[in-house]
């Protein structure tokens, strides 16, 4: 996925005199050529991240397009108070794109992980999200968001599906159960855990690589009593939007994810998902033991 955001923009930048980018060093090896090209409209400001966003504001008020590079951790939470005053406040428009994800630094310590970037991103508005399964899915969702001056984040993964799946902002149903049966919501990367996981299950799976906004109505038309939602990062990131869209509909829900205690023996990104129930022994644990309980 990472390739593909450098190739996307790259592309961007030779297309669209309106696209710039901005880095704090990650990946700037990788865009020197683009850098060589436009040095006006991709700017590398070093190891200073809240600088890189505020730059990033500035560069949105004077019409400009910015995209917004580094891993989750620096770009997200270490810019927190950047991306709500200098974006947020501004009403200023930016592409935020992240790697790394939860924990795909998994062997370079706790400094290196975010599983709780979309958790912070909801508590400031008017963001929308997207979750990539696939890097096939890289390129549409990062020139949709060229084309606008909306804010904007793509979490990018080195976990990915086998194949990649439509990018637009409904639900898609990948398999259907009874009529009633329970519903499986897989995010991003998530789905092929999921579908491994409810291998035999009477279940109806659902995917998104577009998490926010939430899709309600979707998924309204799809619950009838149980719903489980398994996302790539904190565990209930979702339980808000799905709480909401459910109001009306009785219904039990179970919010998979990204456990809150910090994991310090570090391993490989297998080793983390199986700590955190994510892969999908794990998985198919957690749900049968949530369904067994009806």
């Amino acid at each position: 996925m990472r390739e593909t955001f450098v190739a996307t923009t790259t592309a961007l930048l030779d297309e669209d005199p309106r696209t710039a980018v901005v880095l704090a060093d990650i990946s700037a090896d990788a865009l020197a050529p683009a850098m060589r090209r436009h040095p006006d409209r991709v700017l590398n400001v070093g190891i200073r991240e809240q600088l890189m966003t505020g730059v990033a504001g500035g560069l949105a008020l004077t019409g400009l397009r910015p995209f917004v590079h580094s891993y989750a951790p620096f770009v997200i939470d270490r810019t927190y108070e950047q991306i709500k005053l200098d974006l947020g406040h501004q009403d200023a428009g930016a592409v935020l794109v992240s790697i790394g994800g939860s924990y795909d630094g998994s062997n370079v310590g706790y400094t290196h992980h975010s599983p709780g970037d979309v958790a912070l991103l909801d508590t400031l508005d008017g963001w929308t999200v997207h979750v990539p399964g696939h890097p096939d899915e890289v390129p549409p969702l990062l020139r949709a968001a060229a084309r606008t001056d909306d804010r904007v984040y793509v979490r990018l993964s080195a976990q990915q599906n086998q194949r990649a799946y439509g990018t637009g902002t409904r639900l898609q149903v990948l398999r259907r159960g009874w009529a009633g049966a329970p519903v499986v919501l897989a995010v991003g990367p998530m789905l092929d855990p999921v579908l491994d996981a409810v291998a035999g299950m009477d279940v109806t799976v659902g995917y998104t690589a577009t998490p926010r906004p939430f899709d309600a109505d979707g998924l309204r038309a799809l619950v009838n009593r149980d719903v489980i939602v398994v996302e790539p990062y904190l565990s209930g990131t979702s339980s808000r939007p799905v709480a909401e869209a459910l109001a009306d509909v009785p219904h039990r829900a179970l919010h998979l994810g990204v456990g809150r205690t910090e994991v310090r023996h570090y391993g490989s990104i297998a080793d983390h998902a199986r700590t955190h129930g994510l892969d999908p022994a794990g998985l198919r644990r957690s749900i049968g033991a949530f369904l067994d309980g009806r």
